[in-house]
C-alpha cells in the first residue's frame, strides 16, 4: 500500500511508514492490527476524536438529506450554523470556507477590501510573523519564512512585512498610513509550538486599536479547544478583530473553515467578490454546528487544562528534553540532538505504538485529541522516556 501511494501520488509528504485503516477515540489501528496513540490528532483537526459519536450521527443524518446546495441558494443547515459560531466567538457574522489556508486567503481579502472601502487605502500592506505558517498557497507563501514553503514558488505576491514574533515594537515599528491588518498565530505551531511572551497579544490588541488596523488571529490549529480556552487569545482576555478557524471546525469528518468579524470588517465583502462552491455546504454546516454545540458546553476546554499538567510535567521529567512549550494539549519539544532528529524519534515512537510528528530539527509536536485519558498520556510519555534512554522494553508492553 506504501509502494502504491509513493508511486502514483506527488511527494509534497514524507509519511511515517504506518497504514490507517480504523480509528476511534485518541486510538487508531494500522492494516495488520496494530493499535497507536495519535498524539498529532490531524494537526488538531481531531480535537474531539476519531468518530466522535454525536458528531458522526449528525453527519449520518445529514447524509441522507442533503449535502450541497452550493451558495446560490439557501440550505437549511446554514442560518443555524452561522448564527452558532458567530455566537461562540463573540462576532457579528462568519464567512465559510473549506480549508485552513482558503480561511487565511479571505482573511487577507476581507481586510485589503476593508482598507480600500473604509480607509481608502490604494496600496495596502499587512503585517505578518517570522516562522509563520498559514498554509501553502502561493499569496500566503510569499511571505512565509520557511526556506521549504517559500522558495521556488516565485514571483511573490507583494503587500506583506515581516516582523519578529513576539515583539510588539517590531510590530509597530512596521505599521504605518498603509497597513491595514496584523496576522499572527497566537502560537505558533509548524515553528515548534512557540508561545509569545506573556502580554503579548494585549499589547498587539492595544497597538492595533490605537492605529486602527485590524488584529486578525489564526487559530486554524490553535483554537476550537485545543489550549484549554475556546480559543488560545482567551488566555489574555483578547478579542481579534477577525479569527481564523478550520481544522477541528470540521470535526475530523469534513473540511470546514470560517472567518468571522464584525458587520463593519465582513460587511465589506459584497455579492460576487468573493466565495466557494462548497464552503457553508449542509453536510459541511450540520457537522460544524454540532462541533460549536459541543464547545459551548466547556467540556473540552475543560479536559484540555486539566489533563496539561499531566502532560508537561512527565515531559519537563524526561532525559534528554532540552526544552517543552505549549498549552493544553498541545506540546513542543525539543530533544537533545545528539540523541536523535526530530524524525527518529518519531519513528522509535511509532514502533512503541504512538504517533507523533517531527518539525524543525529536533523537535517533535505531541497533540492527542481532547477525549485522551491521563492514563494513556502517562503511557506515551513511558513510550518517548524509552526512545530517549534507548530501552529495550517490547513495543507493546503496557499498552493501554
Amino acid at each position: 500500500m506504501i509502494e502504491l501511494a509513493e508511486s502514483r501520488s506527488a511527494h509534497n509528504y514524507h509519511p511515517l511508514p504506518v497504514v490507517i485503516a480504523s480509528a476511534e477515540g485518541a486510538w487508531v489501528t494500522d492494516v495488520e492490527g496494530r493499535r497507536y496513540l495519535d498524539c498529532l490528532a490531524g494537526y488538531s483537526s481531531l480535537n474531539f476524536g476519531h468518530g466522535n459519536p454525536v458528531i458522526l450521527a449528525a453527519a449520518h443524518a445529514q447524509l441522507d438529506r442533503v449535502t450541497l446546495t452550493s451558495r446560490a441558494f439557501f440550505n437549511d443547515r446554514f442560518g443555524a450554523f452561522a448564527a452558532g459560531l458567530a455566537e461562540l466567538c463573540g462576532k457579528d457574522m462568519i464567512l465559510p470556507m473549506n480549508t485552513g489556508a482558503e480561511a487565511v486567503e479571505t482573511a487577507i481579502k476581507v481586510a485589503r477590501k476593508w482598507g480600500h472601502d473604509v480607509k481608502g487605502i490604494t496600496d495596502p500592506n499587512i503585517v505578518v510573523m517570522e516562522d509563520n505558517f498559514h498554509g501553502r498557497t502561493t499569496t500566503i507563501v510569499s511571505f512565509s519564512t520557511d526556506p521549504d514553503a517559500h522558495d521556488g514558488f516565485g514571483p511573490y505576491t507583494p503587500g506583506f512585512r515581516i516582523v519578529k514574533y513576539g515583539s510588539a515594537e517590531a510590530i509597530a515599528d512596521a505599521i504605518d498610513e498603509n497597513t491595514v491588518a496584523v496576522l499572527l498565530e497566537p502560537i505558533q505551531g509548524e515553528a515548534g509550538v512557540l508561545v509569545p511572551p506573556d502580554g503579548y497579544l494585549r499589547q498587539v490588541r492595544e497597538l492595533c486599536t490605537e492605529r486602527g488596523v485590524l488584529m486578525i488571529a489564526d487559530e486554524i490549529q490553535s483554537g476550537l479547544g485545543r489550549t484549554g480556552d475556546t480559543f488560545a487569545c482567551d488566555h489574555e482576555n483578547v478579542v481579534p478583530d477577525m479569527y481564523v478557524l478550520g481544522k477541528a471546525l470540521g470535526g475530523g469528518v469534513v473540511p470546514v473553515s470560517a472567518v468571522a468579524a464584525d458587520a463593519d470588517v465582513l460587511g465589506v465583502i459584497r455579492p460576487g467578490q468573493h466565495g466557494s462552491t462548497f464552503g457553508g455546504n449542509p453536510l459541511a454546516c450540520a457537522v460544524g454546528e454540532t462541533v460549536v454545540n459541543l464547545l459551548k458546553t466547556g467540556e473540552y476546554q475543560a479536559r484540555a487544562r486539566e489533563l496539561e499538567s499531566v502532560l508537561f510535567d512527565g515531559l519537563r521529567a524526561l532525559p534528554g528534553v532540552t526544552a517543552v512549550r505549549g498549552r493544553g494539549l498541545w506540546a513542543g519539544v525539543d530533544v537533545d540532538p545528539s540523541l536523535a532528529t526530530g524524525r527518529q524519534v518519531c519513528e522509535r515512537l511509532m514502533a512503541r505504538g504512538v504517533l507523533a510528528k517531527d518539525t524543525h530539527g529536533s523537535t517533535i509536536r505531541l497533540a492527542p485529541p481532547l477525549v485522551v485519558e491521563a492514563h494513556e498520556i502517562e503511557w506515551a510519555l513511558a513510550q518517548l522516556e524509552a526512545v530517549l534512554t534507548g530501552s529495550e522494553l517490547r513495543a507493546a508492553e503496557g499498552r493501554p
